[in-house]
């Protein structure tokens, strides 16, 4: 589940998420703002001198020895190219066995689970993102992140290992949702790849 320095293709065509993510929002997010991210980290690590055949993970591991333009860049491109693993068209994946005791364990049920995370992505000041993570104490946790930071960091404020990441920046909804980014959690439950998730927590 490692990590590249190249934008890897998407998984669906860009009308595929609609109505949840709309077609326009997905050609620029990819195509525009998720592609700015893996060239400028690139650029980053050929003025780091950064070995790019290493998985991206290494190097956010000790994000704090680089650049502001190497966190910022190779934050954005591991967050983006997590978060189109996690969508889908297929509206019916669900939490393995597995997954879904983790889940009733560290929140009590899947509903309160979702609760609490849409919460922390409503209430994410600003740009960032709201995560499920898998932390050092072997349980879950919801945190958040600002800018393009994620919980892989060493500068994070709470580490672990991402499970869902949820881009809350305004250029991942706003051409559909305008300010109401209430609306696109909520949409967003209903295009979460259960799949992915599943895969990535059975590889912790």
């Amino acid at each position: 589940l490692k990590t590249g320095f190249d934008q890897q293709p998407l998984p669906y065509v860009y009308s595929a998420l609609e109505p949840s993510i709309d077609t326009l929002t997905m050609d620029i997010h990819y195509n525009k703002h998720a592609a700015a991210y893996s060239k400028n980290v690139k650029e980053a690590a050929v003025a780091e001198s950064v070995d790019t055949t290493k998985p991206l993970e290494d190097v956010l591991g000790k994000i704090s020895k680089y650049s502001v333009k190497m966190r910022n860049n190779a934050g954005g491109h591991y967050n983006h190219e997590l978060f189109w693993k996690l969508l889908s068209a297929d509206t019916n994946t669900q939490p393995s066995v597995k997954l879904l005791a983790a889940t009733v364990a560290g929140f009590g049920s899947l509903d309160e689970f979702k609760k609490q995370f849409t919460t922390a992505a409503t209430t994410r000041f600003g740009s960032g993102w709201a995560w499920l993570i898998y932390n050092s104490d072997k349980k879950l946790s919801i945190v958040s992140t600002p800018n393009q930071d994620n919980p892989l960091m060493d500068i994070a404020e709470i580490k672990g290992f991402p499970l869902i990441g949820l881009d809350v920046w305004e250029h991942a909804y706003y051409l559909k949702y305008q300010n109401r980014r209430a609306d696109y959690i909520t949409s967003f439950w209903k295009i979460l790849n259960w799949n992915t998730v599943n895969d990535r927590f059975n590889s912790i």
